[in-house]
């Protein structure tokens, strides 16, 4: 049987740390928080490795070292409620509860769905909901968030998920333009976003967060 927590120590000791992860939190949780419980059954035993676990239809789990950036970057506060869009296996929803107050996830993907709730509920995390909806809409129902992590590649955000963070709060993403892609933190103040970029990394773009072509006639 794999040892999978010396794995784990492995992948935040030569992944994680060596990417300027330096977020004792971010560390702590996923130190804590066993990624092969989240990854499906066919790819359990390269849970650690380094890179994005396909998951089908698009779809796929960051690799660890864009997933500690962007919660590093978002840097969510024990008291904070987290919105994360394209939950996916769980396995950030699980990281995101382990740092923050309560996490609203939404994941799209019947399947994705079933399987995530099947190992959040396993691991006990009891301050995560999961729903099934489209992503572009989020979750109004909960808002407003104190932060929003969006585990996937976005062309453009729509305003609907961008209303549903609180003045002051903060937002994270991959942008990819084509191939490229850079994750930024965007904070909202006065209403509007300012954004930043924070690292280099590519993700597929997450379903409904492709830019809308306009024709030219």
């Amino acid at each position: 049987m794999a040892d999978f927590t010396q794995r784990r120590i492995t992948m935040v000791d030569t992944q994680v740390r060596p990417s300027d992860v330096t977020n004792f939190p971010v560390l702590d949780a996923m130190l804590s928080v066993p990624r092969e419980a989240y990854t499906p059954d066919a790819s359990r035993d390269v849970a650690y490795a380094d890179g994005p676990i396909p998951l089908g239809s698009g779809r796929q789990l960051l690799d660890p070292r864009a997933t500690a950036k962007l919660l590093q970057a978002l840097e969510p506060n024990p008291s904070d409620l987290v919105l994360e869009v394209g939950a996916s296996t769980g396995y950030t929803t699980a990281l995101l509860a382990h740092m923050a107050e309560a996490v609203v996830a939404v994941e799209e993907d019947e399947d994705l769905v079933r399987d995530a709730q099947a190992a959040l509920s396993e691991q006990g995390v009891d301050n995560a909901a999961l729903s099934q909806g489209a992503l572009v809409d989020g979750n109004a129902k909960h808002a407003p968030y104190d932060a929003i992590a969006i585990m996937g590649g976005v062309e453009e955000i729509p305003a609907a998920i961008l209303e549903q963070l609180k003045e002051g709060g903060h937002i994270t993403a991959i942008f990819m333009d084509g191939a490229l892609g850079e994750a930024r933190i965007g904070i909202k103040s006065g209403g509007r976003m300012s954004w930043r970029m924070v690292f280099n990394a590519t993700a597929p773009v997450l379903p409904g967060f492709a830019r809308a072509h306009s024709f030219a006639f």
